[in-house]
């Protein structure tokens, strides 16, 4: 089953009886949650990189504004060529970028070059390597047609046009295309402020001393990345020690000015786990467990009205959670609109899967030129989620649907990590 295929409920229950929520269900399930900012702001265009656009942008100008050379050559009127033959005009004019030109006078040419207006009564433009030059005079040939090379006015686009739509998160391209029309500013939602924290007494921060049964807190980085990549604005809650107490603080903390609260680890059902039972005290959880591998455990709820996300604490099953959960999350609740699911390629499989899961599996991959010289996708040899390695190793995700075989040639379908992180 490919990614396009409609998803089912998952027979697997959690602790509590329930069928567990397919991908597809908590996804839908998070997005309905997930309101659109209303605060906006004005900032110049070459500061609105990865900002999402509030309002659409209508140009206010034709583009090109004016006729326009499309090539180096010169600018003629068909009128004056011979019927066979090439034909001998006098160069009369020239004209760069930037710089109007007289009016054509009949039986002469204008050296023009990329982007020059073309002059009043000239109708074609013939490139230069189609050209003799001789002094003040130019031989051109003569299956010359009017219109060609030639960027009319408004061919692009035309005022009045919206071409940006609203809802976009802007790329260097828009932001390209924005200064095009003259957009000096641009209309975009407030950046998205989200609090993270870490829980697990076993972690302490990169650059201390490790103790016995201490790890370092990796999940922050990872956590921190993503958020920033998206454009948030982030606020570190710290590492919270795996007390119920301490769990509540840190959330009672977090919603103070947060749109949303991100956490790792604490989600699951150990007796050192206290994020669900600290979010069923402070407010309402809406899912907890999907049918996903890694990162079964996925606990969404509210606080006082503001959305939590918690995730699991191996790095893997966080890394894939944040990637497939978060990141659309984040998107809807900046403004973006639209599908927020980065199409998947249909690859050859590079290896061989025959154990399936009960649950819908997303493993680690890249691609790799293969025998033939095709593209394949191959897996990383650690099934753990806790092996961190394997997602720096990885370019990607291979998903692959419950109880599903497969074998090496099979189609399996690729996510690049380039559409998941964006």
């Amino acid at each position: 089953m490919n990614q396009h295929q409609k998803p089912h409920r998952h027979g697997c229950p959690d602790p509590t009886g329930r069928p567990l929520l397919t991908k597809q269900e908590a996804l839908d399930l998070l997005l309905a949650h997930a309101a659109a900012p209303d605060a906006q702001e004005c900032v110049p265009t070459d500061q609105a990189l990865g900002r999402v656009l509030a309002r659409p942008l209508v140009s206010a100008i034709d583009v090109p504004g004016w006729d326009n050379s499309a090539m180096d050559g010169y600018a003629l009127c068909c009128a004056d060529l011979l019927p066979s033959g090439a034909t001998r005009l006098r160069v009369a004019q020239r004209i760069p970028a930037g710089a109007p030109g007289r009016p054509l006078e009949p039986g002469t040419a204008a050296r023009i070059f990329t982007g020059a207006p073309i002059p009043p009564g000239a109708d074609t433009v013939v490139i230069q390597e189609r050209c003799t030059r001789d002094g003040d005079w130019v031989e051109v040939p003569a299956d010359l047609t009017p219109d060609a090379n030639i960027r009319r006015a408004g061919e692009d686009i035309r005022a009045g046009t919206a071409v940006l739509a609203a809802g976009m998160r802007l790329r260097p391209q828009h932001l390209g295309l924005a200064a095009g029309v003259g957009a000096a500013q641009l209309p975009v939602y407030r950046r998205l402020r989200v609090a993270m924290f870490a829980t697990g007494d076993e972690l302490v921060w990169p650059g201390q001393a490790l103790g016995p049964g201490q790890i370092y807190n990796s999940n922050r980085f990872t956590m921190k990345g993503l958020l920033e990549g998206l454009g948030c604005e982030v606020s570190d809650l710290g590492l919270v020690p795996d007390t119920l107490e301490a769990t509540m603080e840190t959330l009672n903390r977090g919603v103070d000015g947060a749109d949303l609260i991100l956490a790792s680890g604490g989600v699951s059902v150990g007796e050192e786990d206290h994020v669900k039972p600290a979010i069923e005290r402070l407010g309402t959880l809406d899912l907890w467990q999907i049918a996903v591998r890694p990162g079964k455990p996925l606990a969404f709820g509210h606080i006082r009205g503001t959305p939590f996300l918690g995730s699991p604490g191996n790095p893997v099953s966080l890394f894939v959670s944040l990637l497939l959960f978060a990141r659309p999350l984040l998107l809807r609740m900046q403004g973006v609109t639209g599908d927020l699911e980065p199409p998947g390629i249909e690859v050859p499989a590079g290896f061989d899967w025959p154990r399936p899961d009960r649950r819908r599996e997303f493993v680690q991959a890249r691609l790799v030129r293969g025998a033939a010289g095709d593209w394949e996708a191959v897996t990383h040899q650690s099934r753990s989620a806790a092996a961190l390695s394997a997602a720096a190793w990885a370019e990607g995700l291979v998903e692959i649907a419950p109880q599903q075989t497969i074998a090496r040639g099979d189609p399996v379908v690729y996510l690049p990590f380039a559409g998941l992180l964006s």
